[in-house]
């Protein structure tokens, strides 16, 4: 099965981010982070995970892009498991049993949008609309599966 795996092509993710996720960890887009929260109140980092962040499910950092991969039925095991971890302690989720079906729907919801090659590229943007969060994505398609040599740009010290 594919899913989203976190990729970090340059340093700007641990700039922009309150806590950058790592790269290779299985991500979801992790909307449900900012359901509760005013637009008007987001600001620096905060924001920028929201603009444009994908949740690792791991670290629960936030990744600009996101490759599509391959995926074992463990590992998504796993990713539900720590998810449901996840809104137990940072939502408040009563307990795993009340967690693991909104867990189970957010790792679902990640390998719908899965629906390009392996090794392509996404991004996320969103937005607050009349109805909630709009989520828009940006599919960037590799010519080959190595994404090392791709550079967006690159961090300079002062």
């Amino acid at each position: 099965m594919k899913f989203l795996r976190a990729i970090r092509l340059d340093e700007s993710d641990a700039q922009v981010y309150e806590q950058a996720s790592q790269p290779g960890e299985w991500a979801v887009p992790g909307s449900f982070a900012f359901l509760d929260m005013d637009p008007l109140t987001l600001e620096g980092k905060q924001l920028q995970a929201f603009n444009s962040g994908f949740l690792g499910t791991q670290s629960f950092g936030w990744t600009t892009l996101v490759e599509i991969a391959e995926i074992d039925d463990d590992e998504y095991q796993q990713v539900i498991d720590r998810l449901a971890a996840h809104f137990m302690e940072h939502y408040g989720a009563p307990h795993i049993a009340a967690a693991l079906p909104a867990a189970g729907e957010e790792a679902h919801y990640a390998t719908t949008i899965c629906e390009y090659p392996l090794n392509t590229l996404l991004a996320i943007e969103r937005d607050f609309g009349e109805e909630g969060i709009v989520e828009s994505l940006k599919v960037i398609k590799p010519s080959a599966g190595d994404h090392g040599n791709v550079k967006l740009w690159a961090i300079e010290e002062d």
